[in-house]
C-alpha cells in the first residue's frame, strides 16, 4: 500500500499527540513518533497500534527542548522513512499548577519555555530545512492552546509560551511559503486528557473539572483527541493548501476569535 507521505509528531505517547499520530496512520501516512524515555513503554504501543493499521512507524525518544535532539531525530526520520512532509510539533508541559506569576521560579518558567517554545521553534526550523532540501512542499503543524490567544490567571508561563507558537508560526508561515511549505498551529480548549486532568489525584475533583469546562461551553462538551486530530488531518492535507500562518481555534466556545 503505498504511502501519502512521511509525517513525524512529538510528544506522541498519550493524549492529543497520540490521537493524532493515528489519525494519521489512517489517512495514509506512514508515521515516526517521539516522546521522552520515561514514556518509551506507551510510545512502542502507539508505533504497534500505527502498524496494525498498515502503516510503517518508528519510535524517537528524545527531549526536543535539545538543539540536538532534534536535528538528529530528523535525520533518523529521514533516513529510515525516505523524507519528511508533515511535521507535528506536539509536545509540551502545562507548567506549574496554579500558580501566581509572583510565585513562579525562573526554573518554572525556562522548562515551560524550552519545551513548549524552544522545542516548537526546533522542530520547526530543522523540519523547514530537510522540506526545504526534498523540494516538494510540505506541512508544518504546532501546537498552541486557548491559553496563546487569552492570557489566563494562575497561568503565566504557559500562556507566554503558546502565544510565543503563535508568534512563531506567522513568521515560519511568511519565510517557508516560497517554498510551498504551510505553517499553521491548532488552539485546543479543554481537552479531556492527562494533562487536564493530571493536576488532581483525586479522580472525584477531576470529574468536576471537566464538567466546569462542559458548562462553559456553549456546546456543553470538552473536547477529545480526537477532535483536535480531525483538525490536523485537514491541516495536513492537499486541500488545506490555501490556509498558512494560522493559529486556529478549536474549543468547544470557551473562546470566540
Amino acid at each position: 500500500m503505498s504511502s501519502k507521505g512521511i509525517a513525524f509528531v512529538t510528544g506522541a505517547a498519550q493524549g492529543i499527540g497520540r490521537g493524532i499520530a493515528l489519525r494519521l496512520a489512517e489517512d495514509g501516512f506512514d508515521v515516526a513518533v517521539n516522546d521522552i524515555p520515561g514514556n518509551s513503554a506507551k510510545l512502542d504501543t502507539v508505533v504497534a497500534e500505527i502498524k496494525q493499521k498498515g502503516r510503517e512507524s518508528s519510535a524517537h525518544l528524545a527531549d526536543v527542548s535539545e538543539d540536538e535532539n532534534v536535528k538528529s531525530m530528523i535525520e533518523e526520520v529521514v533516513k529510515k522513512h525516505g523524507g519528511l512532509d508533515v511535521m507535528v510539533a506536539n509536545a509540551g508541559v502545562p507548567g506549574p499548577y496554579r500558580a501566581q506569576l509572583t510565585e513562579v521560579s525562573v526554573e518554572q518558567w525556562d522548562q515551560v519555555m524550552n519545551v513548549n517554545a524552544r522545542g516548537c521553534f526546533l522542530c520547526y526550523k530543522y523540519a523547514g530545512l530537510q522540506m526545504i532540501k526534498q523540494g516538494r512542499g510540505g506541512r508544518i503543524i504546532g501546537a498552541s492552546s486557548i491559553a496563546g490567544k487569552k492570557g489566563f490567571p494562575l497561568q503565566g508561563p504557559y500562556s507566554a509560551s503558546k502565544f510565543a507558537i503563535r508568534g512563531l508560526t506567522q513568521a515560519a508561515a511568511s519565510e517557508l511559503g516560497a517554498h510551498g511549505i504551510t505553517v499553521n498551529a491548532y488552539s485546543p480548549g479543554a481537552v479531556e486528557t492527562a494533562m487536564l486532568t493530571g493536576a488532581t489525584t483525586n479522580p472525584q475533583h477531576a470529574a468536576a473539572l471537566i464538567n466546569k469546562f462542559k458548562e462553559m461551553s456553549p456546546l456543553k462538551l470538552v473536547g477529545t483527541p480526537e477532535d483536535i486530530a480531525n483538525l490536523v488531518s485537514f491541516l495536513a492535507s492537499k486541500e488545506s493548501q490555501f490556509i498558512t500562518g494560522q493559529s486556529i481555534s478549536i474549543n468547544g466556545g470557551l473562546f470566540f476569535d
